[in-house]
């Protein structure tokens, strides 16, 4: 199963049919898949599931019909056990970039994360997840797969928030204040971090 954002809302790729009844399952072969963004840009639509019984086919189909935006990220953890942040289009972010010509992913994340935030000396330490969302360029909706690095840094100079990509802060966050950014982050950045990372948002609340 693949969770492809589209303004927060998850469209569920599946081999089920069935994965809930609140779920719209439309067939991934037969089903116009840019129509469906266009419905769930406007609210119209909600819970989709598109299905295949075929698992390697779901993306298959997907980047068929979407131009696909190849990017690499981090996660990086400071000696103090601090997760480094970028503020960005009000929401707090993850340095990340799009894959350029002739680098690996793992260098185009590395080169991002200095990039964006002038953080030095990272190193990568693990893998953590494929991550992918929809957004418009240019008139056109396009697919971004963004792999995303666990990566660390003894790094304790000034931070550089890059304005020409828009990011207005760079901030080193504990425990606490990390869960009180991703109150004010992207669905397909929560789910990197662990759950105890992800606290209900007071505006969730049923009162």
């Amino acid at each position: 199963m693949y969770k492809v954002f589209v303004n927060d809302i998850p469209i569920i790729l599946s081999t089920e049919k069935y994965i809930g009844k609140n779920y719209t399952a439309l067939p991934i072969k037969r089903v116009k898949i840019k129509s469906v963004i266009k419905q769930m840009m406007r609210g119209e639509l909600t819970h989709i599931n598109l299905y295949h019984n075929k698992e390697k086919k779901l993306l298959k189909v997907l980047k068929k019909s979407l131009p696909v935006v190849v990017a690499g990220g981090g996660m990086v953890h400071n000696n103090k056990g601090k997760i480094l942040f970028i503020y960005r289009n009000g929401k707090w972010d993850l340095p990340k970039g799009k894959l350029e010509k002739n680098e690996t992913i793992e260098e185009c994340a590395l080169r991002e994360v200095w990039e964006e935030t002038g953080v030095e000396n990272l190193k990568i330490s693990e893998f953590i997840t494929v991550t992918y969302h929809v957004f418009k360029r240019n008139n056109k909706f396009k697919l971004k797969e963004t792999h995303w690095y666990k990566m660390t840094s003894d790094y304790e100079g000034e931070l550089k928030p890059e304005a020409g990509e828009g990011i207005k802060k760079v901030k080193w966050k504990n425990f606490e204040k990390s869960q009180k950014a991703l109150l004010k982050s992207y669905e397909n950045i929560k789910i990197l971090f662990p759950k105890e990372y992800l606290i209900p948002n007071p505006k969730d609340r049923i009162v």
